[in-house]
């Protein structure tokens, strides 16, 4: 009923940056936060940002100044603006949203299939 598509990863070096994005789509009523996890090998899924649909923005602390996330609520989308890439942002990031689906009465959480980050000199 909902799909996350994320795209925008990749490989790059120490410094460098990208952005990624993750559209929603399918039987849409109402979107409410939407975010983006990581992964890396061995590791947790945590949190790296979110954002409320009026744009209230939470960073995790190892990303704040560095990261940006935004969204285009007319296109739902999330992005994920990365700036100074270190190794150790290096993982799989999962774009997640919270979502009302038409005839629904209730949000649900949503994750998108994952986008590679790899930051290697």
């Amino acid at each position: 009923q909902v799909q996350l598509v994320e795209s925008g990863g990749g490989l790059v070096q120490p410094g460098e940056s990208l952005r990624l994005s993750c559209a929603a789509s399918g039987r849409l009523f109402s979107i409410g936060d939407m975010g983006w996890y990581r992964q890396a090998p061995g590791k947790e899924r945590d949190l790296v940002a979110r954002i409320s649909s009026d744009g209230t923005t939470t960073y995790a602390n190892s990303v704040k100044g560095r990261f940006t996330i935004s969204r285009d609520n007319a296109k739902n989308t999330v992005y994920l603006q990365m700036n100074s890439l270190k190794p150790e942002d290096a993982a799989v990031y999962y774009c997640n949203a919270v979502v009302m689906v038409l005839g629904m009465m209730t949000y649900n959480a949503y994750w998108g299939q994952g986008t590679q980050v790899t930051v290697s000199s």
